[in-house]
């Protein structure tokens, strides 16, 4: 058995006690800044998926105190933001409409345990298993469903209760569309358009809080006819929240499991996915076991103070990061400006109208969804598009825990005929022999300045963060970065997305990036889905003695090409 070495120790310890050996008041001071300013940029947010999710606005307050400070105490991303978020509100509905308050609660636990069982085992990489197209699917049908879901307070229809079911939804909305109000919708509209415009032209200013404040402000003033948090939940307690310790029994247990996979599952994947953005960000490379064991934690406690289940919010840790955080403080600062604004200024969030919410999740659903990702995922093959319509038609016209595990019985049949396509049987002949000439790298001399790596094998959904070989080196690397595809048998729609990031960041440091020896299957993915855009078409070179030519030129600067990053 091999022994645990201080280094492998020390990788598995959360990052806020790795940052904090080095610590000092400037690191405090833009920790501070960024802490406050995602603090103020979740409040709306936590309040919003809460209401969505058809619980009090104070719930989603206390998941962003608790588990945002948790999560960033024990995790294992620098810059990561947790809380509440869209992934959850469909699935949270559910669970509150058919078990109750109670019921999540003990749902949220369960997820909470079976997430730090992922971290422990190691099985947290497990969830690089799920190909792009689920990941799409999933996040483009949760979108909708988020939407949909506020489309009543958004025109302040005259719903007693609305649907859980989307179908059902949309048909009890269309038969009370008559019932608009004028005020609410307006508001809503406006906020809406505010909300574009800030994303468009202003992004720096978080465009949430200034819409919230001067909506809610300006609502209170005219005294507009609109539903509040007041006049529908009775404003929000002001105080820490009391422990509650929720009942749990064999029976509801075995009936919540299916559901608590499915929370689990869903925390994980786009916890590691924002974790992933954030490393892109920031340069960092976050540690998924660890990462998993803090989220797992925090869902655990999260709900015996009356909270929601809760992940990394890609959104709240891009803003985390843009206004300067530099390691985990940042997070547990944004948790303790929650509690200040719960304790001190509770009672002027009463006066939030609730159709300016639905118009800040109608944003969110916007941001969320991926729309771009559509057009390449139909460049894909037809089982990856298959796949990405059977997760898609699920999420939204069934529920979250059959497209859960439909998108991964998919993803393990994809897999499975992925990799079965790479096995070929061909006869030797000379003309074979004379064609593999030119891939040789043998007696070859490789120019001063120029880094070779190859990918062998199929680079599928699974193993495309091997990349992290060339990338975990980078500062190391030379001017010219040549990587052989020749023994790369097939690849997918997840593998060209790495191998476009790679590229992308690489370039961004100031190097080149030369592609060569492409089989038929690869080349003709990459040239359908328009990889030569993000390399640059003399870069990409039918073997690897055009590619150290090509080498030579970017090295000596005979090449005035530049690449285009688009």
């Amino acid at each position: 058995m091999s022994k645990v070495t201080g280094l492998d120790l020390d990788s598995r310890l959360p990052k806020s006690i790795r940052a904090i050996r080095k610590y000092n008041l400037p690191t405090f001071s833009q920790d501070l800044i960024a802490g406050v300013t995602v603090g103020l940029v979740a409040l709306p947010l936590a309040m919003a998926f809460s209401i969505s999710s058809g619980m009090s606005p104070q719930a989603g307050i206390y998941t962003a105190i608790i588990a945002g400070f948790l999560s960033s105490l024990l995790g294992g991303s620098t810059a990561q933001v947790s809380g509440p978020t869209g992934a959850f509100v469909v699935v949270v509905a559910g669970i509150v409409a058919k078990y109750g308050v109670e019921g999540l609660f003990v749902c949220t636990i369960m997820a909470g345990v079976l997430l730090v069982v992922l971290g422990i085992t190691g099985l947290g990489t497990a969830v690089k298993f799920l190909p792009r197209s689920v990941v799409v699917g999933f996040t483009n049908g949760i979108a909708v469903l988020i939407a949909s879901t506020q489309i009543k307070d958004f025109l302040g229809l005259s719903i007693d209760k609305v649907p859980g079911d989307f179908l059902g939804r949309m048909a009890v909305i269309w038969a009370h569309i008559q019932t608009i109000s004028a005020a609410p919708a307006i508001v809503a509209s406006v906020a809406l358009a505010g909300l574009i415009i800030f994303r468009t032209y202003i992004p720096r200013i978080p465009g949430a809080i200034v819409i919230l404040i001067g909506g809610t402000a300006l609502a209170f003033a005219l005294h507009l006819p609109v539903e509040t948090i007041q006049t529908r939940f009775h404003g929000i307690p002001q105080g820490i929240p009391k422990m509650h310790l929720p009942q749990i029994s064999l029976g509801s247990a075995k009936e919540l499991l299916a559901p608590a996979i499915t929370v689990a599952m869903l925390g994980a994947i786009e916890s590691l996915m924002s974790a992933v953005v954030s490393d892109r960000m920031t340069k960092d490379k976050h540690n998924p076991n660890t990462e998993l064991v803090g989220q797992g934690i925090a869902n655990i406690v999260s709900p015996l103070f009356g909270g929601l289940p809760s992940t990394g919010a890609i959104a709240r840790t891009a803003t985390n990061i843009r206004s300067g955080a530099k390691t985990p403080v940042a997070g547990m600062i944004h948790a303790i400006v929650l509690l200040i604004i719960l304790l001190v200024a509770a009672p002027l969030a009463n006066h939030i109208p609730l159709c300016i919410l639905a118009s800040i999740l109608m944003m969110v659903a916007y941001n969320m969804g991926e729309w771009k990702e559509i057009p390449q995922i139909l460049k894909l093959s037809p089982a990856d598009i298959l796949v990405w319509a059977v997760t898609f038609g699920l999420t939204v016209f069934a529920d979250l825990t059959v497209a859960v595990q439909s998108g991964m019985i998919l993803a393990a049949l994809l897999y499975i005929s992925k990799v079965t396509r790479t096995t070929t049987v061909v006869q030797v002949t000379n003309e074979y022999l004379e064609d593999g000439r030119d891939h040789m790298l043998h007696f070859r001399e490789v120019p001063e300045g120029v880094a070779i790596f190859r990918i062998h094998g199929p680079f599928l959904f699974g193993s495309t963060d091997k990349i992290s070989e060339i990338l975990d080196h980078e500062s190391e690397l030379p001017p010219v970065v040549v990587v052989r595809l020749r023994n790369m048998t097939a690849i997918d729609g997840t593998g060209i997305q790495a191998l476009e990031e790679m590229t992308h960041q690489l370039v961004s440091g100031g190097r080149h990036v030369v592609f060569c020896g492409m089989r038929e299957q690869p080349a003709q993915l990459m040239k359908k889905i328009g990889f030569e855009k993000h390399v640059g078409v003399s870069n990409i070179c039918s073997n690897v003695t055009e590619a150290l030519a090509r080498a030579q030129e970017l090295l000596s600067g005979a090449s005035s090409q530049k690449v285009n990053l688009a």
